[in-house]
């Protein structure tokens, strides 16, 4: 069994999203973040750093030397742990001595200004291998084992620290679909050093549940626990959204299966404070573990930060908004009721006066007009880093608000109803709309074409 609260079992954050990487400042705040919540570790690894992917042959400049050792300082301070990733996978050639080189003077720089623990992501990157290491390995896990093995032994001699790879295949539908190769995880788990962790975030990868059973055949065949990179809280895949909510899905007794749980969340860092919150109580958790208060827990902490230059928000209404904003594969309660509530009313039109529509109606103005107030929030960050899907979400709100008003004006019966504020091609315009206006994704995950005159009309 492994003791979740034990040193060697990693807790914590990942800075590994593609899009602007954090702040100095931002990282600064998440380690107290992270403190308070009884986290134990930090993993540098964003993907839009050139010097993880693009350039990792490329030693550092003076300047981003010394912001790595600021973070490094910072973690310290701190008793965190900073892990340091390294993104070799897109162009290395396994079986060449000099990407060797270049992966040992990267780290070599790295161990001189206090980074200890490492990791090597072979994710998200093409399955094909170049002729030399195919004809010298015959697969892709077994290349990356003897490399990465060798690299390792190597960083022996500088660090002591823990060393992690992050797999090609990283989760259970990679894997059915053969992605790098039949067999690929029982070949890693056989070659790969033992002292090695791997990342898995699970069936899929971003995971709505992390069940017990698959972790304890993935133990079988890695010959260790895996650690989990946790994707509940990602949203670089989608830029209109965003997840405030708990850490949910996952049973207590995952704590005992893994290595550790590294959470790998929202791009922008303002919008983290919740799910940091959420997931240091499901780790202290005993027995029982129930997401939604710690939901709410962190939520009335979160407030403080939502303080405005005028009258000042309501708890209440933050609620609502943060449920709109919840979890990837589902609402939270307050917002899933109204959108069912806000649905019932437009599908079965009633007297401009019944109570039913009246009260649903000015529960929909209440979080439209929150979203309205945001603009004066005194913390510009957050404002910031919520804006665009404020926006978004109050822009809807409107325009059902003037269609219900058009509805229910006995002097615009019968007329069609259209928006000044909400016009075609300026409002839902551009070209992504379009495209997505070609194909219909289906609950099962199919996607059906759309015909021609369908597409057109969309557009109109």
């Amino acid at each position: 069994m492994i003791d979740s609260s034990a040193p060697q079992f990693l807790s914590g954050v990942i800075e590994g999203f593609y899009g602007p990487p954090w702040s100095p400042a931002e990282r600064h705040q998440l380690w107290d973040w992270m403190v308070r919540s009884g986290l134990n570790t930090y993993f540098y690894g964003p993907k839009d750093d050139l010097h993880q992917r693009a350039i990792w042959r490329e030693p550092y400049d003076e300047a981003g030397l010394r912001e790595v050792q600021d973070a490094v300082e910072g973690c310290r301070q701190r008793g965190l742990r900073l892990i340091y990733a390294c993104s070799p996978g897109l162009d290395v050639t396994y079986s060449d001595p000099a990407d060797r080189r270049a992966i040992e003077v990267r780290l070599t720089q790295l161990m001189q200004v206090g980074v200890s623990d490492f990791c090597i992501l072979l994710d998200d990157i093409p399955d094909a291998m170049r002729p030399g290491d195919q004809a010298r390995w015959g697969s892709l896990a077994a290349a990356q084992a003897q490399w990465v093995n060798e690299v390792y032994r190597w960083s022996r001699s500088g660090s002591q620290g823990r060393f992690l790879v992050c797999p090609t295949p990283y989760c259970g539908r990679m894997v059915a679909a053969r992605h790098g190769g039949e067999g690929y995880l029982e070949t890693l788990g056989r070659e790969l050093h033992p002292d090695l962790d791997i990342f898995w975030t699970g069936p899929e990868i971003i995971s709505e549940t992390l069940e017990l059973d698959p972790i304890a055949r993935l133990t079988e065949i890695l010959r260790r626990p895996p650690l989990i990179w946790d994707n509940l809280f990602a949203n670089d895949y989608d830029g209109r959204r965003f997840f405030c909510g708990p850490y949910a899905g996952r049973p207590l007794g995952l704590r005992q299966a893994v290595r550790g749980i590294l959470l790998n969340p929202n791009t922008e860092f303002p919008l983290n404070f919740v799910p940091i919150h959420s997931f240091g109580a499901y780790l202290r958790a005993g027995e029982g573990w129930d997401a939604r208060a710690s939901f709410l827990e962190g939520l009335e902490a979160w407030f403080r930060h939502f303080a405005t230059v005028g009258a000042p928000l309501d708890y209440a209404d933050l609620v609502t908004f943060a449920d709109c904003f919840y979890l990837p594969y589902e609402e939270g309660t307050e917002a899933d009721c109204l959108g069912q509530d806000i649905a019932r009313c437009l599908s079965n039109p009633r007297p401009p006066s019944d109570p039913d529509s009246l009260a649903v109606r000015a529960r929909m103005l209440r979080l439209k007009d929150f979203c309205a107030r945001l603009v004066d929030l005194t913390d510009r960050a957050l404002f910031h880093a919520v804006h665009r899907r404020v926006w978004d979400l109050r822009e809807e709100l409107d325009l059902i608000d003037r269609w219900w008003a058009h509805r229910i004006d006995p002097a615009r019966a019968g007329s069609p109803f259209q928006s000044d504020f909400h016009r075609p091609k300026t409002y839902r315009g551009g070209f992504v709309p379009r495209l997505q206006s070609l194909l219909t994704q289906c609950p099962d995950g199919r996607f059906e074409s759309v015909t021609m005159g369908q597409s057109q009309d969309s557009r109109a």
